[in-house]
């Protein structure tokens, strides 16, 4: 059984680790469009096309099921994918339901009206297409109501991270807070929307507060991910683990090894 994990870029791989360590048993391949990245700053309709391009590779690969470890790509893409695109025997699923049903505190497949919850001012940190889309509006509101959602597109942070240029990165955190801070000076939860904030989750925390409490995608996609694989063991799919990239595979490879503090080896898509 092999489960594709998909990102414009590396910031997936934060998804990738948490996965691999809660299903060891699992294959995974990883696919990195580096070629195209960041999508945060491309329309609708090219982050679609993209993405329907690198899942494409990925059932190519023998994954049935495909997770957006990109939200990005969930935001703009997932929906219409689902609706028009997907084959009927497989699966494309992203990062944000997972993270809204624990902020919300709602079981899997807890499809009962909305409710009120006990957080009503949440931040969400996200690319700027992400927030274009608001999508995370949307689903939230499908499980809550009476919650105010502030939204801080974050421009340059994924770059300065893939770039591996950490201290730009950590200032461009501090000054997306701060700005985030002036619309909604007392936010109950901070969400991150993209799966390369992980890495400044420290950042986010200090720059917004103790009493903050910041979600971070990794570990409840990994739980999520566990419990589909319990409910959908036709979900199975073929191969073995790999990392492809459109990109420079070694630059890619480089990168990728300093990113997760471990040999990653990127073969081209």
């Amino acid at each position: 059984m092999a489960v594709g994990i998909f990102d414009s870029g590396l910031g997936g791989l934060t998804v990738l680790d948490a996965v691999e360590k809660r299903l060891p048993e699992v294959p995974f391949v990883y696919l990195a469009d580096s070629a195209h990245a960041p999508y945060g700053v491309r329309t609708a309709d090219d982050i679609f096309d993209l993405t329907c391009s690198a899942v494409t590779r990925l059932f190519e690969a023998g994954c049935d099921l495909v997770i957006l470890a990109c939200n990005t790509a969930s935001a703009a893409a997932l929906r219409r994918m689902q609706e028009s695109w997907v084959p009927a025997d497989k699966r494309v699923l992203g990062v944000f339901v997972p993270l809204i049903e624990a902020m919300t505190e709602r079981q899997w497949g807890d499809n009962s009206p909305p409710r009120e919850v006990a957080v009503k001012h949440v931040a969400l940190f996200a690319t700027p297409a992400t927030v274009a889309s608001r999508a995370f509006q949307r689903e939230l509101a499908f499980r809550a109501i009476g919650v105010d959602v502030e939204a801080q597109a974050c421009g340059g942070v994924v770059d300065a991270i893939e770039d591996g240029d950490m201290i730009l990165a950590e200032a461009l955190v501090r000054s997306h807070v701060d700005a985030l801070k002036r619309k909604m000076p007392d936010p109950d939860a901070a969400i991150l929307g993209c799966t390369h904030y992980p890495l400044m989750e420290g950042y986010f925390q200090d720059a917004l507060g103790s009493d903050v409490r910041v979600f971070s995608q990794a570990s409840l996609v990994a739980e999520s991910l566990a419990d589909y694989l319990v409910r959908h063991p036709d979900m199975g799919g073929t191969g073995d683990s790999a990392f492809l990239t459109t990109g420079d595979p070694r630059k890619v490879s480089d990168r990728a090894t300093q990113f997760l503090r471990r040999q990653i080896t990127f073969q081209s898509a």
